[in-house]
């Protein structure tokens, strides 16, 4: 059976590639109101594709963000049922002008598939959904049972979707999960993660003026938020990376002597940071190395930050209010309201006179999450991933975060594998975002012979 299903998966390696790249010209990103339209035109396209190969597929309405739920239940009640989880929303493409090619207009070059979303995640879900379609056009039917959940919020931390586990446990039940949507650590290197740190995400508004004033009539008189605004992310670090909020690190787990030589072991280290960044050096707290800062240290991120006039030439103000918006990467045992409320005094603490300061919380934020490295389904996936990349895979902790995973380990108790089909330097959330055709062709016979290796 196996071996019928990856020859087709083969020989329609053209058409296949057709499927990805019509996936790919939604502009599904979630962030961005604009685009609510297109997020529920991706989702009944996908519906209609899982649909046209032979699953039964709906759309599942949330409180935001509908929910592609798919099924294939005939392998029999002694075959395990697998859901596969993936998220068909992408970040935001801006800024546009980075762009060597439209963002949603896939494009092939030097190997490459060049498109927003190509790697994060509808690459990574889609080369599934094709694996199932190869098993079910050559053989007619599928080794095991399967459950697909895609859905359109990950990219905003899953506000509906915590709720939509909770109440849909009895349809979601299963007995293993897969989760595709990480890297490898080269293109025959695969890597199992068993840990993801998980999330809070916060803006942070300083306001000193009723309005924009004259600086040359009231600078030196006046409080200017954006001076002060520097001021207070200053203070959020000290000079070698650390969180210098009192009580940050309390709850971080201790990673034992062993995880830290396994860490150790990795291939992956400052060469390779420098490469995929661009930086001129590292930077972090020199107490851990790269691969234990990467995904079991917290951390504390400006993503973004503005005041006053940004436009060509000059505007000379004083502004009336300054912005920026900080996440907290948190590792398990970190609770994200414990934490943002931590932030949260601590900015409103060493806020300069003169000034008001509000700190908004997007969502709840996702606690970060282990997984059982024991499970016979991670081993499972440990042998397809050596028999498609020609080596068995190193077990990482990650740094980013899918709080769906909490979720699924709190509600419906099930192992998780997350066995990732990308690549670190794939501008992932960045213009240019990309994904090997290589890696996209073995994703496809990885997510093949993870079915039949868990049914043997």
């Amino acid at each position: 059976m196996l071996d019928k299903a990856l020859a087709y998966a083969r020989a329609h390696r053209a058409e296949y590639l057709e499927d990805f790249f019509k996936h790919l010209s939604f502009p599904s990103v979630s962030a961005q109101p604009a685009h609510t339209a297109d997020i529920r035109a991706t989702a009944e396209w996908l519906q209609e594709h899982l649909q046209q190969i032979g699953l039964s597929a709906r759309i599942m309405e949330t409180g935001g963000h509908p929910v592609v739920y798919a099924e294939w239940l005939m392998a029999g009640a002694d075959q395990p049922t697998i859901l596969i989880y993936g998220h068909y929303d992408v970040q935001p493409p801006e800024p546009f002008e980075l762009w060597q090619s439209e963002p949603f207009k896939a494009e092939i070059r030097d190997g490459y598939i060049y498109a927003r979303g190509s790697n994060d995640n509808k690459g990574q879900h889609f080369a599934h959904i094709k694996a199932i379609q190869s098993y079910l056009a050559a053989i007619g039917s599928l080794p095991v049972n399967i459950k697909l959940l895609i859905e359109g919020e990950e990219e905003i931390g899953g506000p509906s979707l915590s709720a939509f586990v909770e109440e849909h446990q009895l349809l979601l039940d299963c007995d293993a999960i897969m989760v595709s949507d990480g890297a490898l650590l080269t293109l025959t290197q695969p890597s199992l993660t068993y840990g993801l740190r998980g999330l809070t995400k916060m803006e942070v508004t300083v306001k000193s003026l009723a309005k924009d004033v004259h600086s040359g009539s009231y600078g030196g008189n006046v409080q200017n938020p954006a001076v002060a605004l520097a001021q207070i992310i200053a203070k959020l670090k000290d000079e070698q990376g650390r969180v210098a909020i009192p009580g940050y690190y309390d709850d971080v787990r201790v990673m034992s002597a062993e995880e830290r030589a396994a860490l150790a072991q990795i291939p992956y280290g400052e060469r390779e940071v420098l490469a995929e960044t661009g930086a001129s050096q590292l930077f972090g707290d020199p107490d851990y190395a790269v691969n234990e800062r990467k995904g079991a240290r917290p951390t504390l991120e400006i993503n973004g930050m503005w005041s006053g006039y940004t436009g060509p030439g000059s505007k000379t103000i004083i502004p009336a209010t300054a912005h920026c918006k900080i996440t907290c990467r948190l590792v398990p045992h970190m609770s994200p309201q414990k934490i943002h409320a931590m932030v949260s005094d601590y900015i409103k603490q060493v806020t300069p006179p003169g000034c008001t300061v509000e700190v908004e919380q997007y969502s709840e934020g996702a606690p970060g999450v282990l997984v059982d490295r024991d499970s016979p389904y991670v081993a499972a996936a440990s042998r397809a991933a050596e028999a498609t990349y020609g080596n068995p895979p190193i077990f990482e902790i990650e740094g980013g975060s899918i709080p769906v995973v909490g979720d699924f380990q709190r509600v419906l108790k099930k192992p998780v594998i997350l066995l990732g089909f990308g690549l670190n330097d794939d501008n992932v959330h960045s213009p240019n975002e990309r994904y090997a055709v290589e890696c996209w062709d073995k994703a496809i016979e990885a997510g093949l012979r993870f079915l039949a290796e868990c049914a043997a």
